[in-house]
């Protein structure tokens, strides 16, 4: 369906058009520079000027990365796939070595006057790897071998990043997985089963009630696939056990400052002034805004330094308290409307080791997004997740900028495949 679509779009176009995907590169670029302006607005009158100037300059060297890689051969990519993937192994192996504490966490390498974080690069590697071993003849997702050996290529990273530990970054590498297992046509009902556990588990967490409910909707749900009867009550199984042991993983697992996220998420107000003041304060912020917002520079919240880190996990409180509901809206449309193009060009390429790189990047961004607006509304626990593009971070914007240049060169070797 995909190639026929394709063929029929080819076939419209005139010579010589261009190669370049256009809008993809517009909607980020208008992202870049909303960020820069969120961060300069943010900063510039706190007497923080430098990490507007830091994002400035990292925005110019994503930039110059993202042009090579458009222009480097797939092959290229291809062959060195192993070796950054086993690079990117080793780099977050050397952060638990010699890396530097920041906020309790061991995530970030030093050079020099810059601090790298090799979970950001891993993110890219993993992708990569994955894709390649799915390019493979005779790889199929629907048999557990071949989605056991991509669920072991996304645990090697995520092991090592838990040790940082940074389980935040973590959390992305499972929507990663779970991308990439939904795109290449995994079974459904073992998704089902992977995904569903997690979500019984954070239920139980607001009460007996929410659980048994939970525990009632998803088993109706495992009953809609229709699976052998041993299937399913191992699946409702597995539920029931995960929904009842989270009292005791809390209780007994968590580490108390990962007891407090949780409990902030069920009730901001509990520690107004301590660890809920971030999501108390980003709230009033984003609702302070109104429709048309206060405009540039004239936020309250913002330009008065109530949101601490606001340049960068809280970044989306700038543009709706300045630009109101509507700034708001249109960065949200933007990042939706960048992941939807995405998912669209994945379509249109007819090899699988650039198809699932693109789906993978969409999924990567997509829970970006919705993880960090999330955490802005109080929606979601603070686990430090940037927004693309907009959060103040060089090396999450270089990287973001590099998937760009991928999905760029994908769609260029696509267009001139066909001499278009």
């Amino acid at each position: 369906m995909a190639r026929n679509y394709l063929g029929e779009r080819i076939g419209s176009q005139s010579e010589g058009a261009s190669v370049v995907e256009w809008s993809s590169l517009a909607m980020v670029l208008v992202l870049c520079a909303w960020g820069l302006l969120s961060i300069y607005s943010a900063t510039v009158n706190a007497g923080m000027p430098t990490y507007f100037t830091k994002q400035a300059a990292f925005t110019v060297i994503g930039l110059a990365l993202m042009v090579g890689i458009i222009f480097t051969p797939v092959r290229w990519i291809e062959v060195a796939t192993p070796f950054v993937y086993g690079l990117g192994l080793l780099l977050l192996v050397a952060v638990l070595l010699v890396g530097k504490v920041v906020n309790g966490q061991k995530n970030w390498i030093a050079l020099g006057p810059i601090t790298f974080q090799p979970s950001e690069l891993a993110k890219i590697t993993t992708l990569l790897a994955i894709a390649r071993f799915l390019s493979r003849p005779n790889v199929n997702l629907h048999t557990i071998r071949d989605l056991a050996t991509v669920l072991l290529y996304v645990a090697a990273p995520v092991v090592l990043i838990i040790l940082e530990p940074d389980f935040g970054s973590a959390t992305v590498f499972a929507a990663l997985f779970l991308g990439i297992a939904l795109w290449g046509g995994a079974d459904l009902m073992l998704l089902y089963a992977l995904v569903t556990p997690p979500i019984v588990a954070l239920t139980a967490l607001f009460g007996i009630k929410p659980l048994l409910i939970a525990l009632v909707l998803v088993s109706l749900g495992t009953l809609m696939f229709r699976k052998a009867i041993v299937v399913t009550l191992v699946v409702i199984g597995i539920n029931i056990g995960a929904g009842y042991a989270m009292p005791w993983v809390f209780n007994n697992v968590l580490k108390p400052y990962q007891k407090q996220r949780i409990e902030i998420l069920l009730d901001p107000n509990k520690d107004p002034r301590g660890q809920g003041y971030n999501v108390v304060q980003s709230k009033m912020a984003i609702g302070s805004g109104g429709l048309w917002g206060r405009g540039f520079q004239q936020g309250t919240q913002t330009q008065l330094r109530y949101i601490p880190k606001q340049w960068t996990d809280f970044i989306y409180c700038v543009p709706t308290e300045e630009f109101g509901f509507v700034g708001g809206t249109l960065v949200i449309a933007l990042l939706a409307g960048l992941c939807m193009r995405l998912l669209k060009i994945a379509e249109l390429v007819q090899r699988k080791f650039e198809s699932t790189i693109i789906a993978g990047i969409a999924s990567i961004w997509a829970y970006h997004t919705f993880v960090n607006i999330g955490m802005a509304l109080g929606l979601l626990p603070v686990i430090g997740i940037p927004l693309p593009f907009m959060s103040a971070g060089g090396t999450s914007l270089v990287i973001n900028l590099a998937m760009l240049g991928l999905v760029m060169n994908f769609f260029r070797q696509m267009r001139k495949r066909y001499d278009v």
